[in-house]
Formats: structure tokens, C-alpha cells, sequence
């Protein structure tokens, strides 16, 4: 997400953190640095000289009790940053029953595709949801609608044959869920006609959320959109889709935020749940390189159900740790997504300059270590240590895994145990500690 922006960043503040000294010339020379990552990233020169500015000052003025000067200016650049981008995350409005949302945007932005992820998004928070076909113009617009919810099991509403968006709401009923989401028609350019068809679904459906779909390749021309859609349909916030693919990505979210239009998710990638809520803070953490707890929890939360994670983080506290621990880790880690869009969400983790090759390498390690452990018996999962040459030999022979992947299990496993032995009888200040002894920016106040 944003390689080179995040890398550049991370070059800046890395020169900060290992200066002796921090004194104007060294401001000068993160401002200096700041100010090409940004306009590279596409970012409006004017937003990127007014952001720098602030932090100049903010460096060569604030003094904060407790903190180094180093620490104090990494500080300074996460806040600015994270307000620069919109500073609070903004809420979604699922209040009335059903919550409707109408997705609004140009031809090509993406609306279909991410109707059906925003359609995930709500049926994994446990909310019943259902798509509504309004686009009367492009040519099988139902039927790709149909297409995403049934691959992602839910209802599809609408009527390939007429061409009354107003008729096709009017013909359906929605009580019976909790989110309805209308795909609207796009055009190639925002013009008289669908600003008055706009005007008259909104005044219909009257929608909870009225959310504008950007394509993220567009840059800094997002603000024009979002402006001239604020004034067709009054939007609530914004959808940036293909946000992985482009340099162009710094520029569209900026440009948003200067409209006054808030980022409410943003679209990662291609698959269906490549759609995350859009929280300024987390992400300018991972762009960093210091994580995004907040993001990192919400996967985590998709992928192992309350009690799961309750059960294990009691069995953690007390200092328990068995291989059936380890696989249920590895099953929660696949559902949460690939290796290294994880490590970015894990502070200090985003730092790291693992080689490409080295994260796919972990990830079918993964797939290897979870076939092996399909052939171990109740007992060998429980307690590892009885897993002896014979054994290994037994388990290789059942799984076709070789023997030394099993042994480099058996090894994952015991400094997994050590890790877990730190966290027996825990507090805060014993987190802090160990997140310390890892490397993570644990101690730093970013509050």
C-alpha cells in the first residue's frame, strides 16, 4: 500500500532516529525530504507546504518532558501526518433498520466491485446485508452483481429489463436486513442527467449513507470529483479503490481530505475482503513502519470468533502454550490475509526490510507445518517434546512433509512457548517491556 511513499517516510525517520543531534539544519533536511516523497506520491504542492511548514515549527518550538528531541519529532511527524489525512476515523451510519447506502461515482471507479466487498465487510460484523442493481445503462450490470453475491452468499435485488432505477427500488422489499447497498449508474463525466437521476434516488431512498467511489489512479482531480458529487448528492464520505496499484494514491486521499469529504474505507486490493475501514492514525502507522493495532485487532477479529481469542488469551496470561495453540494461530494468520500485509499492521514489524521471496517462503511454510500437523496424534499436538526421531519419521511419512520442515516446526514452536512464558501473569508494564526487548516503538507516546 503506498510502497515507495511508506519507504521514503521510513528513510526520513530512520536519518532521525540515528542523528546525534537534532537542531534546525537536521528539520530542514526532513522537511526537504518530506516534501519529495509527498509531491512524488502526487500529493498537491500547496497541501505539502502548508503540512511541512507545520511541522518545521512544531520542531524547532515544542519541548516535551520525558521524551528525547529525536522522539519528539517522530511524534510530531505521525500527528501531522495523521491529521493531514483527516486525524479521526469517520463513523458509518448502520443506526436505522434497514441502513441504507447508496454507492455514487464515476463510470469505471470500481462501485460494483466494491458494493460486493462493502457487502463482506457488513456480513462478517454479523449484519444481514443485501445489494440493490440501480444501474439501468451498463450492459450486464445485474448479472456481475449476481455474480459477487453469490460467490459471497448474499441476496441480490433488481430487474435487468427495466430501466426505472426508482421503479426497481420501489418493486422490492428490504425489512428484513440490516444493510441494504444500492449500486448506482456512473458516467464518463458528472453531468446534468446524472446529477437529476442522483437528486431523485437520494430523495427516494433517502439513505443513511450516500458514499462516492474514487479510483485511486486519478490523484489530486479526486477533490474536483468529490466537490462536484458533494453538490449533485450531498455525500457523507468516500470509498478509494485501487489504492495498491498506483504512485497516484497520496494524491487522491489528500485531495479528499482538503474537500472536506471524509475517507471512510479504502479498496487494497482485488479480492473481496480487500476493503478496510479508513483510519488516518493506523494508517500513517504503517506507512512508517511503527503498525496498525486497531487494523491488525479487527482482522483478528473476523478470523477467530470472541470466545476463540478470549479462551487463548486466558490460556496466554497463564502461561500455556500446546501445538494446537500454534495451528490455530497459523488458521487465524491465513484467514487474516498474506504474511506481509499483516507485518505492516504489527508495530515494528513494518521496519523490517524482509525480502519478498522470504515472506512467500514463511507463508507456504505455513501451508507445510499445518499439513504435518494433520498427521500427529492428540497427544503429539498437546506435548511437541514427544516427538522424537521415530516419530518425525512417522509424521513425514504420513504428511510428505520432510523431516527437517518438521523439526524446524518443533523448533518454531519452542521460541513460540518462550514468547508465551513472558506473557505469564502479565501487566501493561510488562508488555511494554517485552515489546522493547522486540524492537517495537511500544514505549513511544503517540496519543
Amino acid at each position: 500500500m503506498l510502497d515507495r511513499l511508506g519507504e521514503s517516510l521510513r528513510k526520513s525517520l530512520d536519518r532521525i532516529t540515528k542523528a546525534l543531534f537534532v537542531d534546525e539544519t537536521l528539520v530542514n533536511e526532513l522537511v526537504k525530504d518530506l516534501q519529495k516523497a509527498f509531491l512524488s506520491a502526487d500529493v498537491n504542492v500547496r497541501l505539502v507546504f502548508d503540512l511541512t511548514k507545520r511541522i518545521k515549527e512544531r520542531a524547532l518550538k515544542e519541548e516535551l518532558p520525558g521524551i528525547s528531541k529525536r522522539e519528539l519529532l517522530v511524534k510530531i511527524v505521525y500527528e501531522e501526518l495523521a491529521r493531514f489525512l483527516g486525524e479521526e476515523e469517520a463513523s458509518v451510519d448502520t443506526s436505522r433498520k434497514p441502513a441504507s447506502i447508496m454507492l455514487v461515482g464515476l463510470f469505471g471507479s470500481g462501485k460494483t466491485t466494491t458494493a460486493g466487498k462493502l457487502a463482506l465487510y457488513f456480513q462478517k460484523r454479523g449484519l444481514k446485508a443485501a445489494l440493490v442493481q440501480l444501474d439501468v445503462y451498463r450492459p450486464a450490470a445485474y448479472e456481475q452483481l449476481l455474480q459477487l453475491g453469490k460467490k459471497i452468499n448474499v441476496p441480490v435485488l433488481g430487474n435487468s429489463r427495466e430501466k426505472d432505477p426508482i421503479r426497481i427500488y420501489n418493486a422490492n422489499e428490504y425489512d428484513k436486513f440490516d444493510v441494504v447497498i444500492f449500486d448506482t449508474a456512473g458516467r464518463d463525466a458528472l453531468s446534468a442527467d446524472l446529477i437529476s437521476e442522483l437528486k431523485a434516488i437520494s430523495s427516494t431512498i433517502r439513505p443513511s449513507e450516500t458514499l462516492l467511489v474514487i479510483s485511486a489512479d486519478i490523484g489530486q482531480a479526486a477533490e474536483r470529483q468529490a466537490l462536484a458529487f458533494n453538490d449533485a448528492s450531498k455525500i457523507t464520505g468516500v470509498i478509494i479503490t485501487k489504492l495498491e496499484g498506483t504512485a497516484k494514491g497520496g494524491g487522491a486521499l489528500t485531495a479528499c481530505a482538503a474537500s472536506g469529504a471524509p475517507v471512510k474505507f479504502i479498496g487494497v486490493g482485488e479480492k473481496a475482503d480487500d476493503l478496510e475501514r479508513f483510519n488516518p492514525k493506523g494508517f500513517v502507522g504503517r506507512l512508517l513502519g511503527m503498525g496498525d493495532i486497531e487494523a491488525l485487532l479487527e482482522k483478528a477479529r473476523e478470523a477467530m470468533t470472541e470466545e476463540e481469542t478470549e479462551d487463548l488469551s486466558r490460556r496466554l496470561l497463564k502461561g500455556e502454550f500446546t501445538l494446537l495453540d500454534l495451528y490455530d494461530q497459523m488458521q487465524a494468520m491465513k484467514k487474516m490475509g498474506p504474511l506481509n500485509k499483516i507485518m505492516e499492521m504489527v508495530p515494528g514489524m513494518g521496519q523490517l526490510k524482509l525480502p519478498k521471496e522470504l515472506i512467500e517462503v514463511q507463508q507456504s511454510k505455513l501451508e507445510h507445518w499445518k499439513t504435518a500437523m494433520d498427521s500427529m496424534t492428540q497427544k503429539e499436538l498437546e506435548d511437541p517434546e514427544l516427538i522424537d526421531t521415530n516419530r518425525a519419521a512417522r509424521i513425514s511419512k504420513g504428511s510428505g512433509v520432510p523431516q527437517a520442515e518438521i523439526r524446524e516446526l518443533i523448533k518454531q514452536y519452542r521460541q513460540a512457548k518462550k514468547l508465551v512464558k513472558m506473557f505469564k501473569g502479565g501487566t501493561e508494564k510488562d508488555m511494554k517491556k517485552i515489546m522493547k526487548r522486540m524492537g517495537m516503538p511500544g514505549s513511544l507516546p503517540m496519543k
